[in-house]
């Protein structure tokens, strides 16, 4: 196919409109891949060269026509992947090489899976990924790493020798066993085992005592004066960790304006004041496959089982009553399949240059792989609803 290729220093040089009717047309598009967030990400000083994430996003033209696009970073570190391959990046610098820097295809700060190479066709979304190998190989960086991939991604990764990692997240379904939805939150709670059941119950009741109420805003409804009290939430979260937080308060200011529909917010309240805030993503609202994200949270004061409430046990409240299909509780955390979070795999792709260090990454992740299937295993053995009579 006669494509162009362009690399481009900033994702605001990419028409919005085309880069959006793109991802429409992927098998997991997700809010984090809208070009409205992207450009966010770049335009607050939140993921720019300063702070370590340097755009080379790669499209391919027919014409004045968009047929593939990634979103590619040069790095000089690992923070905010959650993909960890510090280990990687140690062994280079014990043998006098450097891993840094690197390229990354990702949506910074967001491990949340989906399409990573946006194309028309297999045959784009190829092309696409030899032109990403080409970036890397022409400024002789270490390698190449695409995070939190979809099906597609995975094909083409393959078709190009690249090798596959599989890590675990924990995503919460809308349905019981047997497929049937959750009428409500009750309903949703009778599907669990006894002793999970009782936890919840009691974890919510510890909140309800303590005082504590929340409301729900959603899309435009969320005041400028309630995202001035989330960013204070979440950067006191960042900040009592010893860390500055990744996102800043003008990213926010660019999702009110450019994604207000795809934010929901729970403010918990005490005497009449807030006290504490999580924030959820969602996609395709009111939609049969509406999918809802959990992505931030944090409190002014401490009350017992109020992280649980605010950041699991509201939103899949939330979830039941609006008919979204799934919540995906973000990276690690088996805490979380106590509250009927389950796991699934994710998946990223990796192609090293240094030819001995790509051998030996490639037997550890084979060893790896096994190690995450037994893991899988083991959790689902682990089920928090309740066991089904044989029949």
């Amino acid at each position: 196919m006669d494509y162009v290729i362009r690399v481009h220093a900033s994702p605001l040089d990419i028409p919005a409109a085309a880069w959006d009717a793109l991802l429409a047309q992927q098998d997991a598009p997700s809010p984090f891949m809208q070009h409205a967030y992207l450009a966010a990400l770049h335009a607050s000083g939140s993921a720019t060269p300063e702070t370590g994430w340097t755009p080379q996003f790669v499209t391919l033209w027919q014409g004045e026509a968009l047929a593939a696009a990634s979103a590619l970073y040069l790095k000089d570190h690992s923070y905010g992947e959650y993909v960890f391959d510090w280990a990687w990046a140690n062994a280079y610098a014990d043998h006098g090489l450097n891993y840094f820097p690197k390229t990354t295809c990702a949506v910074p700060f967001t491990p949340v899976p989906g399409s990573r190479l946006l194309a028309v066709d297999a045959t784009a979304r190829q092309t696409l990924l030899k032109a990403m190998l080409e970036v890397a190989q022409q400024h002789q960086l270490s390698s190449l790493h695409l995070l939190f991939t979809s099906s597609d991604d995975r094909a083409a990764c393959n078709a190009l020798g690249l090798m596959q990692r599989q890590t675990v997240q924990f995503h919460w379904h809308n349905a019981d066993l047997q497929g049937t939805p959750f009428e409500s939150f009750d309903t949703f709670l009778a599907s669990l085992s006894q002793e999970k059941r009782k936890k919840i119950k009691q974890e919510r009741r510890r909140v309800a005592d303590a005082g504590v109420t929340f409301r729900t805003s959603v899309g435009s409804a969320i005041s400028t004066a309630d995202w001035d009290f989330f960013y204070q939430c979440y950067e006191r979260t960042y900040l009592e960790h010893g860390n500055a937080p990744y996102l800043s308060r003008t990213f926010f200011e660019h999702m009110q304006r450019d994604m207000p529909e795809n934010w929901v917010l729970f403010v918990a309240e005490r005497d009449n004041r807030p006290i504490a805030s999580s924030l959820v993503a969602v996609q395709g609202l009111g939609c049969a496959e509406a999918v809802a994200y959990g992505r931030y949270w944090g409190a002014l004061e401490r009350v017992d089982c109020l992280h649980f409430e605010a950041c699991y046990y509201q939103p899949l409240n939330w979830c039941i009553a609006n008919g979204v299909q799934r919540f995906e509780g973000g990276a690690q955390g088996e805490h979380k399949m106590a509250r009927a979070l389950m796991p699934v795999p994710t998946y990223s792709a990796h192609w090293l240059a240094h030819p001995a260090f790509a051998d030996a990454v490639e037997r550890f992740l084979e060893r790896e792989s096994a190690g995450v299937d037994n893991y899988l295993d083991h959790l689902a053995e682990r089920s928090p609803f309740k066991r089904q009579e044989p029949q």
